[in-house]
């Protein structure tokens, strides 16, 4: 008798191993699904871009650019190009800028030391910041390369380039 009871809990040991195994794989291949097998999280996070990617429901392209010094200006930093809803929003975070300055900014044709004509202005840089909307797809904007965005040391001196960084 005692091997009957012994093998009934035998039994249900197995039988809540089985479950858990099986729960496991089952909750997996949820979250597998659920993440889309893009490697992200299906859990929600605080990011600016997660929030708008989520709002707008669309997937948004991005490009970075890597802002290099010019003529010794110690100024560097990156643009960032982010499609937003078929318009590319352009946000420049420099470093080294003079206190006060208003620096203006422009993607030009070519590419750097010395680009071409501006094709589109961009928000001055003031405090290392600048922010512009360009009424103009990322994709399009690329089928325009080679272009560069630029820095300028001010309107009075704008031949005098301070940083400079090429689309790719």
């Amino acid at each position: 008798m005692a091997e009957e009871g012994y093998g009934k809990n035998w039994f249900s040991l197995k039988n809540i191993l089985i479950y858990l195994v099986v729960g496991g794989l089952v909750y997996w291949l949820i979250y597998y699904l659920m993440a889309g097998n893009k490697g992200t999280s299906m859990y929600p996070t605080t990011s600016p871009a997660a929030t708008t990617e989520t709002q707008t429901g669309t997937m948004m392209e991005k490009m970075m650019v890597t802002l290099a010094a010019q003529n010794d200006s110690d100024e560097t930093g990156t643009a960032t190009l982010e499609e937003v809803d078929g318009k590319t929003v352009v946000t420049i975070a420099l470093e080294g800028q003079s206190t006060g300055a208003n620096q203006p900014a422009h993607i030009h044709t070519g590419a750097c030391p010395t680009p071409g004509a501006v094709v589109y202005p961009l928000t001055n840089v003031v405090n290392g910041a600048s922010e512009t909307t360009l009424d103009v797809s990322l994709a399009d904007l690329k089928a325009q390369l080679p272009l560069a965005v630029n820095v300028h040391k001010s309107a009075a001196e704008s031949k005098v380039y301070v940083s400079c960084g090429d689309l790719n």
